[in-house]
């Protein structure tokens, strides 16, 4: 993905002096209760077709990212002129209204060279309105010109060769509306996911050099009271295999599960909190007996079986593709491998 975020990065630098009207971003249309039909109507990007931002939009990346059936993604931030987003030590950043966090899914021919034949699939928009956040997907057409508003969603048939070098097809799936609130809730509201500061507190090579994102983002004047790096928190990639594998597993669970499960997510049912943070061992599943048995327990007895992964049910269900047992419940077709390995060894680890 790095030459491809290269060239979208040097064509962003290309167009900033002088970009055409419909490459502003516009901001009343952001705020319109009824989306645009069309992605470029918005002007979040100078050049679509390259991944290139118009002016004011940053890219961004996630120390840990969301597994999502091994796509490629383009993050970006948009905030208002004259505006900033209230740092926050653990949860998301508070984004004034007019913010918008941008997220396009993509895939290459072939996921062993990320940057050749890439196919644009779809963008997200996540936009902070007077009366709360607002989802929004987006396909991009044939042309990869532009992308086309999806309310209900949409089923897409995708090939391309894997990782092991192997022709690979899945279904991918667009999420509806419905689906989007059913990830983005926090305490009944929509809200975003990503952007904490554990998870941008990394270097990343923007047009103007590489730069600490929270330091990018105070010195561009997008975010207010991040404190001295040395006291921010952070996370460790998954494949740091010098990290603490504790401090890894958890990074991973708290992005591509705690969404839902935490207190106020809509997984709060089951007792299991898996945000990053959680003290209790027993509520981020050691030892503990699921809630309610059935297909998804696998007729397991634990939650985190330690030392025993292969008889613990959190892993039991990350392996499953069966829509019926499977977690996330939406989001992906395929088994994360690596994500598999990573929980597998940690709860052998576990005593």
């Amino acid at each position: 993905m790095a030459l491809f975020r290269v060239v979208l990065l040097i064509a962003a630098a290309l167009c900033a002096a002088a970009l055409p009207a419909a490459a502003q971003v516009q901001d009343e249309l952001l705020l319109s209760k009824r989306p645009q039909k069309l992605l470029s109507a918005y002007g979040l990007f100078a050049d679509g077709a390259q991944q290139a931002p118009a002016s004011g939009v940053v890219p961004y990346d996630l120390q840990v990212p969301l597994f999502t059936d091994y796509a490629e993604k383009y993050r970006f931030v948009y905030v208002p002129a004259g505006q900033k987003a209230t740092y926050h030590d653990t949860e998301v950043f508070d984004f004034p209204v007019g913010s918008v966090l941008v997220k396009t899914f993509a895939y290459p021919a072939d996921l062993r060279k990320p940057d050749e034949d890439v196919t644009l699939i779809e963008t997200r928009l996540l936009i902070h309105q007077e009366a709360g956040w607002n989802a929004w997907a987006y396909v991009w057409n044939e042309d990869q010109k532009d992308a086309t508003l999806k309310v209900a969603g949409k089923v897409l048939p995708l090939d391309f060769i894997n990782l092991a070098g192997e022709a690979q097809s899945i279904n991918y799936v667009v999420p509806n509306k419905n689906q989007c609130k059913g990830c983005h809730s926090f305490d009944k509201a929509v809200t975003p996911i990503g952007p904490k500061a554990r998870n941008l507190n990394k270097e990343y090579a923007f047009a103007s050099g590489s730069e600490n994102q929270l330091i990018h983002w105070s010195n561009a004047g997008l975010l207010d009271g991040a404190p001295a790096l040395d006291q921010i928190p952070s996370v460790p990639t998954m494949n740091d295999a010098g990290a603490d594998i504790n401090a890894r597993a958890r990074a991973y669970l708290d992005i591509n599960c705690a969404h839902c499960h935490r207190a106020e997510g809509p997984g709060s049912t089951s007792g299991l909190f898996l945000t990053y943070g959680e003290k209790s061992a027993v509520t981020w599943g050691y030892e503990k007996r699921p809630v309610a048995a059935g297909r998804g327990s696998g007729g397991f007895t634990y939650d985190v079986a330690p030392g025993n992964a292969d008889e613990s049910i959190l892993l039991y269900r990350m392996i499953s593709t069966d829509p019926g047992i499977m977690m996330p419940e939406v989001g992906r077709t395929l088994a994360h491998e690596e994500g598999i390995k990573l929980i597998r060894d940690w709860i052998n680890s576990l005593e």
